[in-house]
């Protein structure tokens, strides 16, 4: 057994977990991060569309600014978000992306004069302004006003990652790979690092640190169907629930991408549809208008979703020996368009599918995709009841997603949170730099501990299956814990993913060996996902409402009333049959946008008693600052700006205001 020290330990080798690294190594700390693939191999580099910020190059992104990416991401989280760090986001976002520009990211470029694109199924030519040639250019993607989503073709996260690695090796950041996290170390409110398992040789090492980060991505292979790689098992998530101390918030919170294609599930980027692509039913008919006649095919992702499936339903779907599905058309965007800016998923259709989008529809059904719960954090990315314990990515739940994330708000979070929580990580680290270093008896204690759960494994005579047991649980999330859900149909989930816990305690494994054993890693990490997918299910049972992607075939309608609030599960025994589950009231008196209609979707939900009241003195206060600019409102509605590392406070620019 083996003690490592270092300042900074991540656990993550994704864009959150590098730019975390980064932003601690240049303020001087050592910083480590733990991977289970070569950092270039890691999940980031499969975001395709792109990456929100409001530069408002493009003349369709024109007027952009913080105010309508912080509105819009409000609008789409259905009011679950922290608004503070949606302000937080939306400010360092063009700066996230200039930065990256400056490391070499080749964002694609704005080109003067005449262009034809597609908007509403219709080509319609438009003119870019002399002084936006050669600035980065944005697309459009569903749930916002304007053109926003910075893209490199179809590979943004390919390129942002590949960009970001280099950073950290020029930074002489170690990358230990094949390395996974299997405990955080933690004593009396504080973490201390983690016991970590050498995927090749079997052997554990307590890497002990000052400051803990988080960022291993989601949890979709909870579900049977999902845009997910193979790796996002959600075990960043499950390590701290694990510690009996950290909550998960709003595991409920499960998006559905409209647009994997079918049967394999693999995503197709927004991008698609924000391009000018169209949804048709079985009969070729584009049915979106007749849901969503203002946004279409671009309303937010959730409610795309719902009413794909809800078509299908009706006995609108196209047939196929794999089952039901819906087609997605490209071919009007044209061959060079495809193959320049949608060339990766030309490459996906005609690899997994023997078609040709720039000939044929592409078909598609929903798949899990996102994760929007996640270890709860403050603003800084700290765990409120783990010090030293921070996340960032998808990993956590911030709280910019609230119960619905808009297209290109994911990868911007990895880089922008990497940043902010970077320096939040770096702070803590300069505050404890004369902390008593952790007992080395701690860190052997957690190393006994985690030795004997995998010795039991290796050892016991049980006779259960853990990837019979896994499959069992992914037709439970995917049949009962869906796109729709049913207070009998997730009661039933609760019951039988009890049913699969109380199995795994009775896990037989027939490969012996401790090093390099697949099946002793998916029965480790089966008992730590089945947890998730009961804090995910039970979350979704008790939640009587439905609130962006949680959405109750019995309780339609979002409850602003009774469920403005955060769900915060733990697990203190890891005897217990169910998590605990808390909540985290949202504080309407301190929203800079009250909750009201989102601008798509159904317009039924049901007040707050202290909503109107909020609006009124929004009003006021906008009364009684007539005249002055935009910020003063702002900053007299919902101050920010302080929560931010000083560094990036400032302003941003753009074309038509200059610095602002």
């Amino acid at each position: 057994m083996k003690i490592l020290y270092t300042d900074v330990l991540v656990v993550g080798g994704g864009l959150a977990g590098l730019r975390m690294a980064i932003a601690a190594r240049r303020r001087g700390h050592e910083a480590v991060i733990l991977s289970l693939v070569p950092p270039k191999r890691s999940h980031s580099a499969a975001a395709q569309g792109g990456m929100q910020a409001s530069l408002a190059n493009v003349i369709q992104g024109q007027g952009d600014n913080e105010d309508v990416h912080f509105e819009d991401t409000v609008r789409g989280s259905d009011w679950g978000a922290d608004q503070a760090v949606v302000r937080m986001f939306v400010h360092t976002a063009p700066k996230a992306v200039r930065e990256l520009a400056a490391w070499g990211v080749p964002w694609s470029r704005v080109r003067r004069g005449d262009r034809e694109v597609v908007i509403n199924g219709e080509r319609v030519t438009v003119t870019e302004r002399d002084g936006a040639h050669g600035l980065v250019a944005q697309r459009q993607f569903g749930g916002t006003k304007k053109w926003r989503t910075c893209y490199v073709s179809d590979g943004t996260g390919h390129a942002m990652l590949y960009t970001v690695s280099d950073q950290a090796i020029a930074a002489d950041i170690p990358v230990h790979e094949r390395m996974e996290a299997i405990a955080l170390i933690h004593d009396a409110g504080r973490c201390h690092g983690a016991v970590v398992r050498n995927l090749v040789t079997g052997e554990l090492t307590a890497y002990v640190a000052k400051a803990t980060a988080i960022a291993t991505g989601g949890a979709g292979r909870l579900y049977r169907v999902t845009t997910n790689a193979v790796i996002c098992e959600g075990m960043g998530q499950a390590i701290a629930l694990d510690t009996g101390v950290a909550a998960l918030g709003n595991m409920e919170a499960v998006q559905f991408h409209p647009t994997g294609i079918f049967p394999a599930g693999i995503l197709v980027t927004e991008g698609c549809r924000g391009d000018g692509g169209l949804l048709l039913d079985g009969d070729g008919h584009r049915f979106m208008p007749d849901y969503e006649p203002e946004k279409r095919e671009l309303a937010s992702r959730d409610v795309v979703s719902r009413r794909m499936e809800q078509h299908i339903a009706a006995g609108r779907g196209a047939h196929s020996r794999f089952g039901e599905h819906l087609w997605l058309d490209i071919t009007l965007l044209g061959r060079a368009h495809i193959e320049h800016n949608l060339r990766e998923v030309q490459e996906i259709c005609r690899n997994f599918l023997g078609i040709d989008p720039v000939r044929e529809p592409i078909p598609v059904r929903p798949a899990q995709h996102y994760t929007m719960g996640g270890i709860r954090t403050d603003h800084t990315g700290e765990c409120p009841t783990l010090k030293g314990l921070f996340a960032a990515g998808e990993v956590a739940c911030w709280d910019m997603h609230g119960f619905n994330r808009l297209g290109g708000n994911s990868v911007a979070e990895t880089v922008v949170a990497g940043m902010i929580v970077g320096e939040a990580i770096a702070d803590f680290c300069d505050r404890t730099a004369n902390d008593a270093v952790v007992s080395t008896g701690l860190a052997r204690d957690f190393l006994g501990r985690e030795q004997a759960r995998l010795d039991d494994l290796l050892k016991g005579g049980g006779r259960e299956n853990a990837n019979t047991l896994k499959a069992a649980m992914q037709n439970v999330m995917t049949d009962k814990v869906g796109i729709f859900r049913h207070g009998e149909a997730l009661a039933a989930a609760v019951e039988e993913l009890q049913q699969l816990v109380e199995r795994s305690r009775h896990l037989g494994v027939a490969y012996k060996a401790p090093g390099a054993n697949p099946e002793l890693v998916v029965a480790y990490r089966l008992q730590l996902m089945l947890r998730l997918a009961l804090c995910t299910a039970a979350g979704a049972l008790a939640r009587t409402e439905s609130r962006g992607a949680h959405y109750r075939d019995d309780y339609p309608r979002r409850d602003d009333g009774e469920w403005l609030k955060r769900t915060l599960a733990r697990w203190p025994d890891p005897t217990a049959a169910l998590p605990t589950l808390d909540y985290e009231a949202l504080d309407i008196g301190a929203m800079e946008l009250p909750p009201g209609w989102r601008g798509y979707g159904a317009r039924d939900h049901m007040e707050h008693p202290a909503a109107e009241g909020r609006r009124a003195r929004i009003e006021q206060v906008k009364r009684d600052l007539a005249g002055a600019d935009r910020f003063a409102v702002q900053e007299a509605l919902m101050p920010f700006r302080h929560l931010l590392p000083e560094r990036y406070r400032g302003p941003n620019e753009r074309l038509d205001e200059g610095t602002a």
